[in-house]
C-alpha cells in the first residue's frame, strides 16, 4: 500500500502500514508524530483523526491482526459448524499465519518486553478481543448443558485463552523450525490441554503437553 503521499485517501490501514515500514527501515519507534507526517507527507490532523497518539497506533496493530484473522475465519462456509476446540484451534492457526506475514515488526516491537508481555500496553486491547472471543466460545458450550453444575466459568476460560495465546507468542517468537511447524504442534497440543481441562479429563493430555513442552526447553 502506497504510505508516501496524500494524493491518496488517507485510512488507518495505511497510516499503520508506514509506520510499520519506518520502524523497520529505521530500527526504532518514531518519536514524533510531526515528523513522521512530515516524512510520509501526511497532515497532522489526518493522524490523529485515526489515532491520538503512537501508542493508540501499536495497540491497533494489534487489533487489527485480531480483525483479520476474524474476517479470513468468517469467510470458511463450515467455520459454523466446528466444535468450539476447532473453532479455537482455526483462530490460533490463522492468528499466527498473519502474525508470521508480519514477524519481522513483530519481534523488533516485542523483544524488549519478552519476559513481561502481560503487561505490555500494545496487546492490550488485543487481550479484550481474544477475552471476548473465547467467553463467546464457553457461552455456546453452556448454553447446550442443562445443569448448572455441567457449566464452565467463561472468566477461568477467557483468562486461560489469554495465558495459552501468551504462551504461543513467545514459543513462536522463538521458534526457528521450517514453516514454524513446531509451533502449529504446540497450538494443537495446547488447544487440547484447554478443552480437556474444561472437558474434565486432563491427566494424559496434561502430561503429553508437558514431555513436549519440556523437549522444547520451555519448562
Amino acid at each position: 500500500m502506497a504510505t508516501k503521499t496524500s494524493s491518496a485517501k488517507i485510512t488507518d490501514d495505511k497510516i499503520i502500514t508506514a509506520y510499520m515500514e519506518t520502524v523497520l527501515e529505521h530500527e526504532r519507534f518514531p518519536q514524533s508524530v510531526y515528523k513522521f507526517c512530515k516524512q510520509h507527507k501526511l497532515k497532522e490532523e489526518e493522524f490523529y483523526s485515526f489515532f491520538g497518539s503512537f501508542d493508540a497506533l501499536r495497540r491497533a496493530i494489534w487489533t487489527k491482526f485480531f480483525q483479520n484473522t476474524m474476517n479470513l475465519i468468517s469467510k470458511n462456509e463450515e467455520y459454523t459448524t466446528f466444535s468450539n476446540k476447532d473453532k479455537m484451534l482455526t483462530f490460533f492457526y490463522t492468528f499466527f499465519e498473519i502474525a508470521t506475514l508480519n514477524r519481522s515488526y513483530v519481534l523488533f516491537s516485542l523483544e524488549e518486553n519478552r519476559k513481561m508481555l502481560e503487561k505490555l500496553s500494545d496487546l492490550k486491547d488485543l487481550r479484550s478481543h481474544i477475552k471476548d472471543f473465547a467467553t463467546e466460545l464457553i457461552d455456546e458450550a453452556n448454553a447446550d448443558k442443562n445443569l448448572r453444575i455441567t457449566k464452565r466459568s467463561p472468566r477461568i476460560f477467557s483468562e486461560g485463552a489469554w495465558a495459552q495465546f501468551l504462551f504461543l507468542l513467545r514459543f513462536w517468537m522463538d521458534d526457528s523450525s521450517a514453516g514454524f511447524e513446531k509451533t502449529d504442534l504446540a497450538i494443537e497440543k495446547s488447544v487440547t490441554t484447554i478443552f480437556d481441562v474444561f472437558d474434565n479429563t486432563p491427566l494424559e493430555s496434561l502430561i503429553d503437553f508437558g514431555k513436549f513442552l519440556y523437549k522444547e526447553h520451555f519448562v
